[in-house]
């Protein structure tokens, strides 16, 4: 029975009037509170077995225990639990690169003085790499120039750190408009402690009616991001495709070799200012890249066509070429080397490299005295932006490739067409207009970071890099 100086509890606490000025509420969570000793507790020894069991967490004088039940509601700091998305909704990859080669400082007033303890004065304020088509101040427009973002990388760490992914979430979250919030992922690719590269995969993407997908990879948000924290992104749909790819052609002078070869023969008959100037203004889309090859060609008239033997010696395969190519060839791709350059050279990179294929262009040679005549074959067309897009193209059928999964990496402006028709083209260290308007870009130290944007971990590129790999 129960006593009468108690009052029956209720199925659940309630917070009264009272509560807030007497003891009520603590009387109402008794529910809450340690049982009191009961008389057998104190009497039972630490091996004494009773014949009855004893009730836990009970009041002696009140045997009849509220309960606590569960509400039925459960909460969540994670929005996709309250409201989750189709399974099959699209999701954007990033992958995130700090450029370690190239930190930025803050920038000083000339008047003012170096910090204390400082061994070096900071470098002068220059135009960002890729950031527009000209680098004479002449050239700007005659308005005050953007202010630069303060870069925050010397004080929050010199790699991605985690506010530097924070502030990476908040800018891709803020594009949407509507606002939507975003849920994403992200791993570290190289090393978790104070990784280089990181992946991100976010979703759901922008509205593209609002925001398209190439438009955002050229938000200004972004750049003002990668100016902040000394990073480089590369933004990509995630599929399977993006992972798995399978045909990659590549431009050959400065890209897979870091010579102009053009410019490497014009050296030897003194005539490399001239022919360097003109292959400068070319690469950046000022000049037609057919009209100005041939002019430069015609500057090669009387060269020895012994001049590509020698300059095999000459020329300097670009860091992390071989283990890029080694590592697509055990992937099972088909490489192929389509350059605006001369055929003799690209067979020779091929082999060395290990491609399947080698497009470049034929020069003339004078047969009785074996020099060049200063003219392209006009049996072989010369390989432009519109023959490399043609050549990727004719080498996906060839193979039975998707364009969705061929991969294209070149540096100037006639590797434009084929960067923006492959699945992903990247720009390697390009020239500053090719860099604005290809798809992706990238100025690394090695061009083994390409095989991180297939989703690869350090793990996995140095197992298909190693020279002593066996099938």
């Amino acid at each position: 029975m129960e006593h009468p100086s108690m009052p029956i509890r209720e199925s659940r606490p309630v917070l009264r009037r009272s509560s807030l000025s007497g003891g009520s509420f603590i009387q109402d969570h008794q529910q809450y509170r340690p049982s009191p000793p009961s008389i057998a507790n104190i009497l039972r020894g630490s091996h004494d077995v009773l014949t009855s069991p004893l009730l836990l967490n009970c009041d002696p004088v009140n045997s009849k225990q509220a309960q606590v039940k569960e509400s039925g509601i459960v909460h969540s700091i994670f929005g996709h639990t309250v409201n989750p998305l189709p399974a099959d909704t699209p999701r954007l990859v990033a992958t995130i690169f700090y450029k370690s080669s190239d930190p930025i400082h803050p920038r000083l007033h000339p008047d003012s003085s170096v910090p204390s303890g400082s061994i070096e004065s900071f470098p002068n304020s220059t135009i960002a790499p890729g950031s527009a088509p000209t680098q004479d101040i002449d050239q700007f427009a005659r308005e005050p120039p953007t202010i630069e973002p303060q870069p925050l990388d010397h004080l929050y760490g010199s790699y991605v750190s985690q506010l530097c992914l924070t502030n990476f979430l908040q800018v891709m979250e803020e594009l949407s408009t509507p606002y939507r919030r975003m849920s994403s992922s992200h791993r570290c690719l190289d090393q978790e402690e104070k990784p280089r590269v990181v992946e991100v995969i976010l979703w759901p993407p922008p509205n593209p009616e609002y925001l398209s997908f190439e438009d955002m990879r050229k938000h200004e948000n972004i750049w003002r991001f990668e100016r902040e924290w000394n990073v480089e992104v590369v933004l990509q749909r995630e599929g399977v495709y993006r992972r798995y790819k399978r045909l990659a052609v590549f431009d050959m002078d400065s890209t897979l070799i870091q010579q102009e070869v053009i410019d490497e023969i014009a050296r030897f008959i003194g005539v490399d200012r001239e022919v360097s100037r003109i292959t400068a203004r070319a690469m950046n889309g000022e000049l037609d890249f057919a009209a100005s090859f041939k002019a430069r060609v015609s500057l090669l008239k009387g060269v020895p066509a012994d001049v590509f033997e020698k300059l095999k010696s000459i020329v300097t395969i670009s860091p992390g070429a071989r283990e890029l190519c080694r590592g697509l060839k055990r992937l099972g791709f088909k490489m192929a080397v389509l350059s605006g350059g001369f055929q003799p050279l690209a067979d020779w990179l091929a082999t060395e490299l290990g491609l399947d294929y080698a497009f470049a262009n034929h020069v003339e040679i004078e047969s009785s005295t074996q020099t060049l005549t200063g003219t392209l074959s006009p049996v072989n067309p010369i390989i432009d932006a519109t023959q490399k897009r043609n050549l990727l193209h004719s080498l996906a059928s060839q193979n039975g490739i998707s364009l969705s999964q061929t991969l294209a990496v070149g540096d100037g402006a006639n590797d434009l067409l084929m960067l923006k028709e492959a699945g992903l083209g990247v720009a390697w260290r390009a020239k500053s207009k090719v860099q604005l308007e290809a798809p992706t870009r990238l100025n690394g130290e090695s061009l083994v970071d390409i095989l991180y944007l297939l989703g690869l971990r350090e793990g996995d590129v140095k197992e298909l890099i190693a020279r002593d790999w066996k099938t």
